[in-house]
């Protein structure tokens, strides 16, 4: 009875005694559990939190639009025969660019956005994904104060391309995010609306430059925009974090804590330690490793890559149209405020034509095939808006073709972003948006802006250098056309990357409160 009561009472395997009996190894496998109060209906509601999203999206879009503004980028110094010269304004009048240093300073914030993408997307898998958006905004606005700051060509550079290292993480993780929390009949009209922010902040960008760099100094522009996003930093990392499909749950892993002085059973301490501290240094291997496989996945999948192919090519020209727009506009009609008018029909044709192609594809039942087939009808038609706007010397109807080209370019959107999203395993969605993101940029826009202005410098006529550009939109039509006649499944539904034990799955939060309570007894009721 004594020996049985003695083994009774002898310690668990999870906590080891010493012979010196002040000191107590234990090794704890799983988190202890707690007990909480029941959770309270959030204010952080799906609805929310899209538009939380839609402003920083707007905030973003609208740098670019500034940036490219007529009363911040400016104009650059001339010289008549005589040499008599005049002062240039704005970013280009202050640092003597020319039209291809000007392009060039445009695309220096993709240099940061193309690096850090794929960096915060592999990171998503190791730390929330939540946090790493915090994390992004506040690099974004400390870059974009510092532009204020700027005192030359390569200064401004410098903060323009960590303006793209801070916006790297939004753009490769707000896209998911949305998706999870959107009902399932309006997800290409939730991420419609995420997008329509493209161009109503590009437009905004147009206005919203032209007033301050006028009535104030272009630096002012930068300085209010630092403002405006400091309150979405401080959200990042105040409100609770939110968890994407397909990933781990954030605290799921196992840990221990040792206190040594041990003197039995060391070897098995020494031992664990010992296989920790190798794991620790191989982790950024496993990293890499695990980055390179799910590019091999990515590469492979022919929907995913056609889809990004036709992007790139829309991307070629929706990039040079926001930069070029204003300078072509004033070169053609001599529009007395060219910011103002581009930027108003961008407004428009933006939202409208954007939120149509979510609603359109959600009202076509939104499956893949359904999706390049709306990519590309509108797209063509669109390019033909557009070309024979650039063919009317009429300024009335110009605008009024250009109106209705953009209306139909944009409503792309959400189909596009769609396809990025579904055509992949969940817990790819971050690294497939951040590639589709560098893809369109390092193929798209960033080669774009200069060469347009290198094709402006050479043949210096605005409408041959715009019909050109705009013939690349029926190459992304023909690539999209492709796309129909692929066999593209829908895997959103598939089981995340690592499966979750039942403790796990009854302790991790559900996404948002709204969202799990569309199933509780109330909402059965007739």
């Amino acid at each position: 009875m004594g020996q049985e009561k003695k083994k009774e009472e002898e310690p668990k395997p999870d906590t080891i005694l010493n012979p010196n009996p002040s000191t107590v190894i234990e090794v704890f496998d799983t988190p202890m559990p707690s007990v909480s109060p029941p959770h309270k209906p959030s204010w952080f509601t799906p609805k929310r939190l899209l538009a939380i999203f839609c402003m920083i999206n707007m905030l973003n879009y609208l740098d670019r639009g500034t940036i490219a503004s007529n009363g911040v980028n400016g104009s650059s110094r001339t010289c008549t025969k005589s040499g008599t010269c005049s002062g240039g304004t704005g970013i280009q009048g202050d640092f003597n660019l020319n039209n291809f240093e000007d392009g060039v300073l445009s695309s220096a914030f993709m240099v940061g956005l193309l690096v850090a993408s794929p960096i915060f997307a592999s990171l998503a898998k190791s730390i929330n994904p939540f946090r790493l958006i915090g994390v992004g905004l506040s690099v974004w606005t400390i870059a974009v104060a510092g532009c204020g700051f700027s005192i030359d060509f390569w200064s401004i550079s410098i903060c323009r391309m960590f303006v793209g290292v801070g916006e790297a993480s939004f753009i490769s993780l707000a896209a998911p995010f949305i998706d999870d929390n959107a009902p399932a009949t309006q997800k290409t009209a939730w991420l419609g609306i995420f997008y329509m922010c493209i161009p109503c902040g590009t437009a905004f960008g147009y206005v919203y430059g032209g007033v301050v760099g006028n009535h104030l100094n272009w630096r002012y522009a930068f300085w209010i925009e630092a403002l405006l996003m400091l309150p979405f930093v401080v959200l990042g990392f105040v409100i609770k974090p939110l968890q994407l499909k397909g990933f781990d749950p954030a605290g799921s892993r196992k840990a221990f804590a040792i206190e040594t002085g041990a003197s039995e059973n060391q070897g098995e301490l020494v031992k664990r330690i010992s296989e920790s501290t190798r794991s620790k240094a191989s982790n950024n291997l496993n990293q890499v490793t695990r980055f390179l496989r799910d590019m091999k996945v990515l590469l492979g999948n022919k929907v995913y890559v056609v889809n990004v192919l036709g992007y790139i090519a829309y991307n070629f020209v929706i990039g040079s149209y926001s930069y070029w727009g204003p300078k072509a506009g004033y070169g053609l009609y001599k529009m007395s405020n060219p910011d103002i008018m581009f930027g108003g029909i961008t407004v428009v044709s933006g939202i409208l034509g954007t939120i149509a192609g979510g609603f359109l594809l959600d009202r076509m039942t939104n499956t893949i095939s359904n999706a390049f087939k709306l990519l590309s009808a509108v797209t063509f038609i669109g390019a033909i808006f557009c070309f024979a706007a650039f063919c009317f010397k009429s300024l009335y109807a110009f605008m009024a073709l250009l109106a209705i080209g953009e209306l139909l370019v944009f409503a792309t959107q959400g189909p596009v972003n769609f396809v990025c999203l579904h055509s992949v395993h969940p817990s790819l969605r971050p690294l497939s948006m951040a590639i589709s993101t560098v893809s369109i940029h390092i193929f798209g826009d960033v080669p774009s802006t200069p060469l347009v202005g290198v094709f402006q410098d050479r043949v210096q006529n605005w409408r041959i250098s715009a019909l050109v550009l705009t013939s690349v939109f029926f190459i992304a039509s023909a690539i999209w056309f492709i796309g129909i006649f692929l066999q593209g499944v829908d895997r959103y539904n598939e089981d995340g990357e690592h499966a979750l034990s039942a403790s796990e799955i009854a302790n991790t939060t559900p996404l948002l409160e709204e969202k799990t309570s569309e199933t509780t007894p109330a909402d059965a009721e007739p």
